[in-house]
């Protein structure tokens, strides 16, 4: 009798049941139309790659202030739901599942992407080192962020339940809190991006509590069985530090583990002092999904260790559509192109080969 390769096995995150224990991890690919309502191209994309047991979509905008590249998809008009249920259906007719990565930029914006009649918005008023990429204008400097009052924090909360809403209705089966990589989330969970004194800022218990609020607002629409949450503590990208990121992000788990939530997706850190597999494991009672380095044997090697439930890949699934099926055959994995992970077109997206 042929053993079933460990990644093969069925799992369940949560109230959402995976054929198998391979995720997509979500990736920026700049391939939506101008106005963020994903296209044909992305129907395509997604669909080509449903053999994961779950596919995370990319980073998705819930409202056009929180955008932060040119040609990223959004949440928030009836021609994105529009767009993005022909990606959900076209992924469930091939028999896959697929949640939604809500991501709101926060501070990483630019009124050359965004437009000047939308304020780029933060915690505190604290621009953000670095540069981003623009269409209109080449590389350009982040925005002087507007600090958001408590008030309008409570409105980007709701935000993200509207989102969720919107997620839903576009036939996602879940949606994911992307809180890491120097965005809105991140940027309230850090001592050094937010300086506020009211209820979302100082300790660290007020910190965590914008993160923790945006997943209470999501599972009110899923329920917490149908939402994750994307963390990955020492991650520095996009000016981001933090004085004790451990104990932060431990936080917020703390804070939030009366929900029950589908899965914590955990991504390795990028400093050795700080062994974010392990937190996550301790500090999160459901399902964990790790991400970061790994190739098929190294992952199923994880999952016999009882290390995580599943784990997620980022590079293979750009290049190898049908990933799955390639770990089920045993058979050599094509390499990407990293000339083409952002460039318009079917080029490196939608026009690599299957075995």
């Amino acid at each position: 009798m042929t053993k079933t390769h460990p990644l093969l096995t069925g799992c369940a995150l949560g109230d959402i049941q995976l054929a198998n224990r391979v995720v997509m991890a979500p990736m920026t690919r700049n391939r939506a139309e101008v106005d963020g309502s994903p296209n044909n191209l992305m129907r395509d994309y997604y669909s080509q790659r449903a053999n994961a047991g779950l596919i995370v979509a990319e980073g998705t905008w819930p409202v056009a202030a929180g955008q932060a590249y040119n040609r990223q998809p959004g949440i928030e008009t009836p021609e994105h739901i529009k767009g993005w249920r022909a990606v959900t259906d076209a992924v469930h007719e091939q028999g896959g599942k697929i949640v939604l990565q809500i991501m709101h930029a926060g501070r990483i914006g630019s009124h050359h992407i965004k437009g000047s009649e939308l304020a780029t918005v933060a915690p505190s008023a604290i621009k953000a080192r670095g540069e981003v990429y623009t269409d209109s204008a080449g590389m350009q400097p982040y925005d002087m962020p507007t600090e958001l009052s408590t008030e309008a924090v409570w409105k980007v909360i709701d935000e993200h339940r509207q989102a969720a809403i919107n997620a839903k209705e576009a036939g996602f089966d879940g949606v994911e809190l992307h809180c890491t990589s120097g965005y809105l989330p991140m940027q309230f969970l850090c001592s050094d991006s937010n300086q506020r004194s009211d209820e979302f800022g100082g300790n660290v218990q007020a910190r965590v509590k914008f993160a923790a609020e945006c997943l209470r607002a999501m599972a009110s629409v899923f329920g917490a069985g149908r939402v994750g949450l994307r963390m990955n503590p020492g991650n520095r990208f996009n000016d981001t530090n933090d004085e004790f990121p451990e104990e932060s992000h431990v936080a917020l788990l703390k804070a939030i583990s009366d929900l029950d939530l589908a899965y914590l997706h955990m991504m390795r850190a990028p400093i050795e002092q700080i062994d974010a597999f392990k937190i996550g494991r301790e500090s999160f009672k459901g399902a964990l999904i790790i991400n970061d380095g790994f190739n098929p044997d190294s992952a199923a090697q994880a999952v016999i260790a009882g290390q995580a439930e599943a784990v997620s890949f980022a590079r293979h699934y750009v290049s190898n559509p049908d990933f799955v099926s390639r770990i089920v055959a045993n058979l050599p994995l094509t390499r990407l192109d990293r000339k083409t992970l952002y460039t318009p077109g079917a080029a490196g997206y939608t026009d690599y080969a299957t075995a």
